[in-house]
């Protein structure tokens, strides 16, 4: 490996080992090789979402992402860079055959959060949850090693990044709420006579918790879906799966646990449960 591509590495491991914290551990169950390409695309989406999460205008952030997919594509093409973790992106989309449009998804996913938007339907959520969760996943899919078997396996990683984005969204609602961000469908919110004054609120109420309750189980029914996904991955790449995946079915367990009451503080596992997940998910057959 050249010098330049050697410091571009190491400049995306040292923002993952900083900034993804849980996360990097995960990143220890694959080879060297892969949790190094894992690093260089985490640094990618870090960069992406600090462009969106500067102080600025909302037009100006707008601006700044759209240079970003330009100086993305043409570091892919082979063109000069700025950023120095391109050439580390660069080359393991070339070395994993990793398809660019995933990466532009991503950057479509954060640009879809520059201004608070409303969710009428579940179909527009699910078109969210994709560019923001699926979109990464199916990127980790060419980075692990995978059979497609025609495009069973990207379908599983799809319904699986949805899952784990809607536990997202479950555990922030009101986090979200006093941001101004409410993802939860006005579909559902109206089905359930929820109005948005009650997504802040200190307890849930009795249509409040229905409702969590019904947008869990949503969630569960994609973990469902994609429980075939290990197997159509490389065995080097199934412990990162099952790490990733275990811990936030664990923490939609937890909410569950809870009985859905999300708004009188944040749902987390504490760090022996997600050391416990991990080991299990490295051990495992």
């Amino acid at each position: 490996m050249d010098r330049p591509l050697a410091d571009s590495y190491a400049f995306c491991r040292d923002i993952a080992r900083r900034e993804a914290r849980n996360f990097y551990y995960s990143f220890l169950l694959l080879p060297p090789e892969r949790r190094m390409a894992m690093c260089a695309l985490y640094a990618f989406m870090r960069h992406t979402d600090d462009l969106a999460d500067e102080p600025a205008l909302v037009e100006d952030k707008r601006n700044a992402l759209g240079s970003w997919r330009q100086e993305l594509r043409q570091a892919l093409s082979g063109g000069p860079t700025h950023w120095p973790g391109l050439p580390a992106l660069a080359d393991i989309v070339k070395r994993h055959g990793l398809p660019e449009k995933h990466l532009i998804e991503v950057i479509d996913g954060v640009a879809m959060d520059l201004e608070p938007r409303p969710y009428i339907t579940f179909d527009e959520l699910y078109h969210y949850c994709y560019h923001v969760a699926s979109a990464v996943g199916l990127c980790c899919l060419h980075i692990w090693g995978f059979r497609s078997e025609n495009g069973r396996a990207e379908k599983l990683a799809e319904s699986c990044g949805v899952a784990l984005q809607l536990t997202n969204i479950l555990r922030d609602v009101r986090e979200d709420a006093e941001a101004g961000r409410v993802y939860l469908p006005r579909e559902d919110l109206e089905r359930f006579g929820v109005g948005l004054e009650e997504l802040t609120s200190a307890r849930p109420s009795a249509a409040m918790r229905d409702l969590l309750r019904f947008e869990g189980a949503r969630a569960y029914a994609y973990y469902g879906e994609a429980k075939a996904l290990g197997r159509y991955v490389a065995p080097v790449g199934r412990p990162m799966l099952r790490a990733i995946v275990g811990t936030y079915r664990a923490l939609l367990d937890e909410i569950a646990r809870r009985e859905y009451d999300v708004l009188n503080g944040r749902v987390a596992l504490p760090a022996w449960r997600k050391a416990s997940i991990t080991l299990k998910a490295l051990v495992a057959g």
